[in-house]
This record gives C-alpha cells, structure tokens and sequence, in this order.
C-alpha cells in the first residue's frame, strides 16, 4: 500500500474538544455571547472566524479578533496542560508506515499549541510533513491547510490522500481538496454527522486505524501519458 494520510490533531490525536468547548462558551460569554452548547458542538471544528461570525453575525473583524485572541489565551494558560493524546496513536502510525504509507498533520491550531501537541504525541519521528493554522488564511472547511499538506509531501495526488478528522468540516475540507475522507469519534460530531459530510470510514478512535488499513484498496500512482 502507498499513499498519505492527513490527519487533523485536536479531537482526532489529542482528546482536547470537551475542554475546547467549555473555553469557548466561557469566552463568549465573557464578551456577553450566549450561545446554546448543542451549536457550540455543531461549530465545533470549523475556521475560528467563521465560527464567531456565525454566533455573532453583527460583530465587525477587529471584535472577532479580540474574541479569537482571548480564547486562545484562556485555553492556554487552563486548558491545555490537561490535554493528553488518545490511546494506541503510535501503533496506528506505526501501522500506516509499515505499510508505505507517509503521514502528515494539517491542523487549524497555532504553532505554540502544535508544539505543545507534538510534545505530548510521541509520534514526531513518523511524520512526514506539517500544515499548521497560522500558515493559512483560512481554516477547514476551506481545502487550503489539506492542499498545503499535500504539497509539504513534495506535491502529492490528493488522489492518493486519506484525511483523519474527527469533524465534518475536516470532511468537507478533505473531499474539497479531492482527498478521501475517513472520521473518527474522539469529538462531539456523531457518525451520521461525518457520513452525511462524506467520510467513507468512521472509527471509534485513531487507535482503531490498523483494522481499517487491511480493508483499503491499494491506490494506484497515477501514470502519465506517454507522447511520442
């Protein structure tokens, strides 16, 4: 088997959505934003901006800056020291390498939390490339942090790619790419959710990936026409 695998990190590699949810409502409702918890989990996953701009649609951008800035710096300081990654991580890269298969992250994080992620991970000699948040405009669903995953694998078919997320926005942005998309339920998003959004596969956790290998059809390298 060859090909890469992308995967998302928050919800999908380190169990951090529960605390990423109680930070946001917290922050919200510090900038006098009440917002039901079923919605915060229907958002869950989507491009920061995007996401205050749908609960508050008349804030301007420099206000959904301050809301992002604040979140970021709350979840920094109560939030993240508690993070750990999900059980059987590095046997499923472990896995996927014994089987050919290259690996990237592409996640709309910053790099400080990335690193943090990575530190706790084990997982940082298995992995091929790195897409982070702050080098995108725009975070999933947009297609952008996949393409530039894809492209940090030295330019990778999306035809050969395999996207792990645990949200329907990873979905959407792996399936708008041109990548296959696989879901796992280390979020909040139930499995009808990340079907409906185009996952082929939905696993129970990242730790489960080896059983699904065995079943995936080897991908082809795409051959170029010859022209005499």
């Amino acid at each position: 088997m060859s090909g890469a695998y992308i995967f998302d990190v928050e919800g999908t590699l380190v169990d951090c959505v529960a605390a990423n949810l109680k930070c946001w409502d917290e922050t919200l409702r510090s900038f006098g934003i009440s917002a039901p918890s079923k919605q915060l989990r229907l958002l869950s996953g989507m491009d920061g901006d995007e996401m205050v701009a749908t609960l508050a649609p008349t804030l301007d951008k420099r206000a959904r800056e301050k809301i992002l800035s604040t979140q970021g710096e709350r979840y920094r300081v109560h939030y993240l020291p508690g993070v750990r990654p999900f059980t059987g991580l590095r046997k499923a890269f472990t896995a996927i390498k014994a089987r050919g298969g290259r690996i990237a992250l592409a996640t709309d994080c910053q790099s400080d939390e990335l690193e943090h992620y990575r530190g706790l991970m084990n997982v940082d000699d298995l992995i091929d490339a790195v897409a982070c948040g702050d080098e995108v405009s725009k975070g999933k669903p947009d297609p952008a942090l996949v393409e530039l995953a894809l492209n940090h694998l030295g330019g990778t078919p999306a035809m050969l790619a395999t996207m792990v997320g645990d949200t329907p926005f990873d979905a959407k942005a792996a399936r708008r790419a041109g990548a296959t998309a696989w879901g796992t339920l280390g979020g909040c998003h139930p499995r009808s959710s990340l079907l409906r959004a185009g996952c082929s596969i939905v696993m129970s956790s990242v730790g489960d990936i080896g059983r699904f290998l065995n079943r995936q059809k080897p991908k082809a390298t795409p051959v170029s026409a010859h022209r005499g």
